[in-house]
């Protein structure tokens, strides 16, 4: 739903990070982990179009939600600069979340950098259904895991991994989802939110394992709504004879790994 939504609250973390609440009840009605908004400071001239964020918690009671920012550019540069009580064009809650893992398989959550957004929701959706998710949580340095305080607080196990070794394991996020499986043997399902390598790089280990695994693309948005076609992914599904170029705002963001064409781009 289309709405002017008024900020409410806003947390301001180490660097360029904030985490920023919204009133906005249809979305913190209706929103599921892995759904995104599209988001624009209402006053701001530029950028003309909104940007997508991934909904990192909601209050259904109080009838808001959480995006958690990273400011790259003018758009989120607009949204950092808001105060509680200006107003930001919203639309959403969009594109098709995460679904729960296949009986007797462990969620394993696997984020890189800001990709950690959608999986505090859906922790608490999961532990909700009695799952018991782990989170792995991967960055450049420590400054790049800024997040993972509010895992702590749903009872959640986050494992970081830093390429430097500044904060964790030091190396790829996957070689420490590659040490736990290892250590612990248990059936897993994947779930990844991130960089298009790293997302690259879960989908090969989800198949070298035969872990089932869902990936949540970035690819660029503009409308969010499957108008502009800015943000298609080459997808190919069991069954069809061959790829088809498909719109990550209505039939994604979420995918099943396997149904992705990697090297694909538009």
């Amino acid at each position: 739903m289309n709405l002017a939504a008024p900020l409410v609250a806003r947390k301001d973390l180490p660097g360029p990070y904030a985490v920023l609440e919204f009133r906005h009840p249809p979305v913190a009605a209706e929103a599921r982990a892995g759904q995104f908004v599209m988001l624009k400071a209402e006053a701001a001239l530029a950028p003309l179009l909104r940007r997508p964020f991934s909904i990192m918690t909601v209050d259904r009671e109080a009838g808001t939600f959480s995006v958690f920012l990273k400011t790259v550019g003018p758009g989120s540069r607009a949204l950092a600069q808001l105060t509680v009580g200006e107003m930001a064009a919203c639309l959403g809650p969009l594109g098709r979340p995460f679904s729960p893992p296949p009986a007797g398989r462990e969620p394993l959550l696997i984020a890189g950098g800001f990709g950690i957004a959608p999986f505090h929701l859906f922790s608490e959706e999961l532990r909700a259904q009695g799952q018991k998710p782990r989170v792995f949580y991967g960055g450049r340095t420590a400054a790049d895991l800024v997040l993972g305080e509010p895992f702590d607080a749903l009872g959640v196990p986050l494992t970081p991994a830093t390429d430097d070794g500044s904060l964790g394991a030091k190396g790829l996020v996957t070689g420490a989802v590659e040490a736990y499986l290892e250590e612990t043997h248990r059936p897993a399902a994947f779930y990844a939110c991130g960089p298009h390598p790293m997302l690259r790089a879960v989908a090969r280990l989800a198949q070298e394992r035969g872990c089932p695994a869902q990936v949540s693309l970035d690819p660029w948005m503009g409308c969010g709504m499957g108008t502009c076609l800015g943000c298609v992914v080459r997808i190919q599904r069991p069954g069809e004879a061959s790829p088809a170029w498909r719109c990550a705002c209505t039939e994604g963001p979420v995918f099943d790994s396997r149904e992705v064409v990697w090297e694909a781009r538009p």
